[in-house]
């Protein structure tokens, strides 16, 4: 592989890697996780839950009635949950432990803000189309080398496309940020979080706008090399132009005359073109 080729392969690896990082995060639920406090279970309700309320219970004679003494006060009271959200759900640990309890994100966040959700999720979907395309473009480059002002337009066009990718894809991030921070404040009760913090996922969308950013500055500074070595090779042939023509002489002016030095008179010279005369003349002129 030559430099060249390495190069533009090199230039390709970041294109694909925001790519991939952000496919992964807009299809993962994992952009926030924290824990729920939730009640425990009375124990005769939910038989097959580890954790639940122990209580025992005392009756009168007639067995009409029941009291019942729950002996777990405080936190004692309540059990974590973990859960786990992205743009699309989020799910929580059952209270049996043997699987996740999922439903959509969108019936969690309140009405007013479903809509800024879902431009969000078209942001997203905007910017991968358009590093999608600049990766296909940059692997043409690729796939078919050859050099020329054609290239140059590549280089611009994987530029302008991969600033607007990571715009969107901020824009789409802050916007989910406040739409979640929203939810967590003026959420329904049964969902809201104890504590949380952003997940791995959310790093990876981040990490994608980083280099989406990293590639629009290298395609820049590519086409910004390529234009000054452009410049300067038109610069270089208008330069020489002029000095050929002014150095070069007809080809015919070479073997027209040939030139002796003789005895001359004052003032004069001799010129032989015997060449060019009769075979049975003398070819010498005098020249004064």
């Amino acid at each position: 592989m030559d430099r060249a080729r390495r190069q533009q392969v090199l230039a390709l690896l970041p294109v694909c890697l925001a790519l991939a990082f952000s496919l992964t995060a807009v299809g993962s639920s994992y952009w926030c996780e924290g824990t729920r406090r939730v009640a425990k279970p009375l124990c005769q309700d939910h038989p097959e839950v580890l954790h639940c309320i122990h209580y025992s219970s005392g009756s009168r004679d007639n067995g009409t009635q029941a009291v019942q003494y729950i002996w777990e006060t405080g936190d004692d009271r309540f059990i974590w949950r973990r859960f786990h959200l992205g743009l699309w759900q989020s799910c929580e640990e059952s209270l049996d432990s043997t699987g996740e309890k999922c439903r959509s994100f969108q019936s969690l966040i309140p009405a007013e803000e479903r809509g800024v959700l879902w431009l969000c999720i078209g942001a997203e979907v905007l910017s991968i189309l358009l590093t999608l395309t600049s990766a296909i473009v940059l692997g043409s480059r690729v796939s078919y080398h050859s050099s020329g002002f054609h290239w140059l337009k590549v280089d611009a066009s994987v530029a302008i496309l991969m600033v607007l990718a990571g715009l969107l894809a901020m824009v789409a991030h802050m916007m989910y940020t406040t739409i979640f921070q929203i939810t967590v404040n003026v959420g329904p009760e049964d969902w809201k979080p104890q504590t949380w913090d952003y997940g791995w996922s959310y790093c990876l969308a981040w990490g994608s706008f980083a280099l989406c950013m990293v590639a629009s500055v290298t395609a820049t500074s590519r086409y910004t090399a390529a234009r000054v070595e452009l410049a300067e090779k038109k610069s270089v042939r208008k330069g020489s132009q002029p000095s050929q023509r002014n150095f070069q002489e007809p080809k015919s002016s070479e073997s027209v005359w040939e030139t002796e030095a003789a005895p001359s008179p004052a003032g004069c010279s001799l010129v032989n073109i015997s060449e060019h005369l009769p075979s049975d003349a003398k070819g010498k002129v005098s020249v004064c």
